[in-house]
């Protein structure tokens, strides 16, 4: 069992961006630090949001740990509270955004190899409904590849 004191909670996932939660090579951790201009949409010193560069909806989010944390496959049952806080972000810049109905959104992540970038990102995408051939096809629901925020919880929760 891990040991509370190193159990990683959203609090505990400061944006201090020390040698050991920045990776000088990651694009995700360059935008949090201001160096690629990137407008940031929601910042806290746990997730930071923006808009993606190469958007599959209208509404194309990624909300990623405001500290370099790896990809979906490297998390443990310990993770669940920063998954779950991006999720909560995730809804929250959609609601801002207006983006009401939550019916029409996808939550997920890409599972390794897939993953472009292996910085912990959500891809928050709406409206599901206007999104294209491609878009329905890389963010595929019940893929190899793309896993909901839900079923990645799932995961988690369920590891010993």
């Amino acid at each position: 069992m891990a040991d509370a004191a190193n159990t990683p909670t959203p609090e505990s996932c400061i944006a201090s961006h020390s040698d050991e939660e920045y990776d000088k090579k990651c694009i995700f951790c360059k935008i949090l630090k201001g160096e690629m201009g990137t407008e940031l949409l929601h910042s806290d010193e746990t997730v930071s949001c923006f808009q993606d560069i190469h958007p599959g909806a209208p509404h194309h989010y990624l909300v990623v740990p405001s500290k370099h944390v790896g990809n979906c496959k490297s998390l443990s049952k310990e993770h669940v509270p920063l998954v779950e806080k991006m999720l909560e972000t995730g809804k929250e810049i959609l609601e801002k955004n207006n983006v009401t109905d939550l019916s029409d959104v996808r939550f997920g992540f890409h599972w390794p190899p897939f993953c472009s970038v292996t910085h912990l990102h959500l891809h928050v995408l709406a409206p599901v409904s206007q999104m294209g051939f491609m878009s329905r096809l890389i963010y595929r629901l019940n893929s190899y590849w793309f896993v909901t925020a839900d079923q990645l919880l799932q995961r988690l929760n369920s590891m010993g």
